[in-house]
């Protein structure tokens, strides 16, 4: 892999990871329409770790605030807004822990194929749109409870197929659920944080397990690239969510697939 292909593919990383257009679509689609060969599973391990790092630098202080009330809650059994918010991260996280191990060969053997991207970016589209409109959207995240979280995380689980979107669906979900677009936005990227954990790790399980070859730099390059541009989207999307709403990343998502049909006519 050249230099000029990490630093593209890492930046369709961190934009699509957290913008809700679906990141393992578009590393999908992209080596495809560019004729480059697959990038590798130690490059997307590298990637995704970059992402991560991004989520854990924006939200650092939210991040220790909610792990202190929750290392607190297990001692005192008693629950604050912080500790709530926590449990309701770890309770999201659960579905899309469980159908990774159920369903990740099949999705990886029979899902990675342009045409199902397609599909799935113009379905989960429409009900981003429909909920973004529809949506009441007077809530923040520390109002959700347990069963929420838990709806929120079973859709999280759905953004295992290719051209869902990770982040797409969970704002699809808590829109939904009356949050407001930016609290929406907030919870989705906290639940970022177990969920690329969990991707990066199986990723990364598969990587020491193989035989491949690692291109080292390539991989340097990938982490940072990622990074870098995953922090400035979360600060620039959480600026724009609420002054732009959610149309034009569904109209993106129907141009794309719209392209992808053509493409194979």
């Amino acid at each position: 892999m050249d230099l000029m292909q990490a630093v593209l593919l890492a930046v369709v990383q961190g934009l699509s990871e957290f913008l809700p257009i679906s990141s393992s679509g578009h590393l999908i689609l992209v080596p495809h329409f560019l004729g480059w060969d697959d990038q590798g599973l130690a490059f997307d391990v590298a990637v995704h770790v970059g992402t991560l790092a991004a989520v854990l630098a924006y939200f650092r202080r939210q991040l220790v605030a909610v792990a202190v009330a929750w290392m607190r809650s297990l001692k005192s059994f008693q629950l604050d807004a912080d500790s709530r918010l926590a449990w309701c991260v770890i309770l999201g996280t659960v579905p899309v822990g469980l159908a990774g191990l159920a369903f990740a060969s099949l999705i990886e053997t029979y899902l990675r194929n342009p045409l199902f991207v397609a599909g799935t970016l113009t379905v989960f589209g429409l009900l981003m749109w429909l909920a973004d409109r529809l949506g009441r959207q007077q809530r923040d995240e520390y109002s959700l409870g347990w069963r929420e979280a838990v709806l929120i995380g079973c859709a999280q689980a759905l953004a295992l197929m290719p051209g869902a979107s990770r982040s797409g669906i969970t704002l699809t979900a808590g829109l939904a659920l009356g949050l407001t677009r930016s609290a929406a936005a907030r919870f989705s990227f906290l639940l970022a944080v177990p969920g690329i954990g969990m991707a990066g790790g199986y990723e990364l399980l598969k990587l020491v397990s193989g035989e491949a070859s690692v291109d080292w730099g390539a991989m340097a390059v990938g982490m940072l690239v990622a990074g870098l541009t995953g922090y400035a989207c979360i600060h620039l999307l959480l600026k724009v969510i609420e002054r732009i709403g959610l149309l034009p990343f569904a109209l993106y998502r129907f141009l794309i697939a719209g392209l992808i049909v053509v493409s194979f006519i």
